[in-house]
């Protein structure tokens, strides 16, 4: 299978055996929606995207399953009867295209009894690159071979049981031969391609309450220019490898490159340092990373303290998400920014939080003007005056969050850009279960419209789910599959 970018992408799905999965594959283009009726296994297939992309974060199996999953035994295959040792797991895989040609990579996880990656295979190019096998099931190791191509024709060594194989390769292939430099050039492209995708599942009811505070973020650097510095997350060696990813709780260390990061020509980045609690600071969670650079979280609970940065960085986007939001929106819209919220101000069901547009890397409750204890977002509706975006319905609400996330990259999303990969060689892609999810028929086109406006481009990719799959009709470039047919 061969795409018409050379910038990483995952082209296919495969849940070979998963929840209510069996043998299906899923070809993925820029824009693929997934539709069908409930229990058809949408949001599943959603989920073992989102499993494969944090082991190519270098999240550890355990937090990977738990956090998309809720527990190992949820991913097992209905049905499924453990073997004599009471063994039961599940089947997943990816193929991704890039400069590499198309890679394909597959996994066999081991739910039960204990949870843990029992094989591995990644291949490219007419070779086996690597293979893992649990030999030894009271290690917590596999055994891994993969391609050398030398005097050696391949390279045997133990690598730990709770981690992707793929990932760590670069910190164990020299990279000498022709066969290890295949084997580098593989597994970058299927962590980068993994590494680059945003979970987004805009939560009116979070958005209405706490957390919509803004932060003062750093210094504006300029307008829609790329990034400078390293995001929340780790060094250039643990972005390549998930090397570090188990911890958790202290301060991430800085990003150790500052190349350009995130989708070309999305909102231009300020220099800023680097924070955040470990892995948590690659998805969004409430961190003090994600809080402190102004970055959209996944349930979009701050973005009106995003929307104050990206109004300010990139006005021409800035307008765009405005002409979206007016066609999506009931009534006039004229404009939409944020301002700040007065301590003792009207409230309307928004908690007042820390934060506002104070000095360089500010934040806290003295951050800004005076009296001023975060940010809120307005819409202008001209004569009718301003009109706070927690009062929109919930559709609306959550048109204009998956809007901005369409019309950023990832310097402006909490997660963990490959620093270390030019900008021109990344695609980011945005996974949105529900997507038309309170939505009307209407709306739900006008957002896809937007997505495949911004898909075009090459450097955004969209992954959702839709129940009514006529919102897509017409719309060229939109692939759409039914599932559970």
């Amino acid at each position: 299978m061969n795409t018409d970018t050379v910038r990483p992408a995952v082209t296919e799905l495969r849940l070979s055996a998963f929840k209510t999965h069996r043998g299906v594959t899923l070809p993925l283009t820029r824009l693929t929606l997934l539709s069908g009726e409930s229990g058809s296994g949408k949001s599943s297939a959603l989920q073992a995207y989102e499993i494969l992309a944090r082991l190519g974060s270098g999240e550890s199996l355990a937090r990977a399953v738990g956090e998309v999953a809720g527990s190992p035994a949820a991913c097992v295959p209905a049905g499924a009867r453990p073997d004599e040792q009471g063994r039961r797991g599940f089947r997943i895989g990816c193929t991704v295209d890039g400069p590499a040609g198309p890679v394909s990579l597959d996994l066999a996880v081991q739910a039960e009894p204990e949870l843990r990656i029992v094989g591995e295979r990644l291949t490219g190019g007419g070779e086996t690159l690597l293979t893992t096998a649990l030999t030894d099931p009271n290690r917590p190791s596999v055994q891994a071979a993969w391609h050398t191509a030398g005097a050696t024709p391949v390279t045997r060594a133990p690598l730990p049981d709770d981690r992707l194989g793929t990932s760590l390769l670069p910190l164990r292939v020299a990279g000498k031969t022709e066969g290890q430099r295949l084997v580098l050039a593989a597994a970058e492209q299927v962590v980068v391609a993994l590494r680059s995708a945003f979970v987004c599942d805009p939560r009116p009811e979070v958005m209405r309450g706490v957390g919509t505070g803004g932060t003062g973020g750093a210094g504006q650097d300029g307008g829609c220019g790329a990034d400078g510095a390293g995001g929340a997350g780790r060094g250039a060696g643990a972005r390549r490898s998930g090397r570090g990813a188990g911890s958790g709780g202290g301060p991430g260390k800085p990003g150790g490159v500052g190349a350009a990061a995130g989708a070309a020509g999305a909102w231009g980045a300020r220099k800023r340092k680097g924070s955040g609690g470990g892995e948590a600071g690659s998805w969004g969670r409430d961190t003090e990373g994600a809080r402190g650079e102004g970055r959209l979280r996944s349930s979009c609970d701050n973005l009106p303290a995003v929307l104050e940065r990206t109004s300010q960085e990139c006005a021409r986007r800035h307008a765009v998400l405005v002409a979206a939001v007016r066609e999506a929106c009931a009534g006039p819209v004229e404009g939409l920014r944020a301002v700040p919220r007065q301590a003792g101000g009207t409230g309307h069901g928004v908690a007042d939080a820390a934060g506002v547009a104070g000095p360089a890397g500010s934040s806290g409750p003295q951050a800004g003007a005076a009296g001023a204890v975060g940010v809120r977002a307005v819409l202008d509706r001209g004569a009718l005056g301003e009109l706070p975006v927690e009062q929109l319905g919930d559709g609306e609400l959550r048109f204009l969050a998956l809007a901005l996330v369409l019309l950023t990259g990832p310097e402006v999303l909490a997660m963990d850009p490959v620093g270390e990969v030019p900008s021109a060689h990344q695609q980011m892609t945005v996974m949105a279960d529900g997507m038309d999810r309170c939505m009307d028929p209407r709306q739900a086109r006008e957002l896809v419209s937007l997505a495949l406006r911004m898909t075009d481009r090459g450097h955004v990719r969209l992954l959702g789910t839709v129940r009514d799959p006529s919102v897509a009709e017409g719309l060229p470039g939109v692939q759409v599959l039914h599932l559970g047919v």
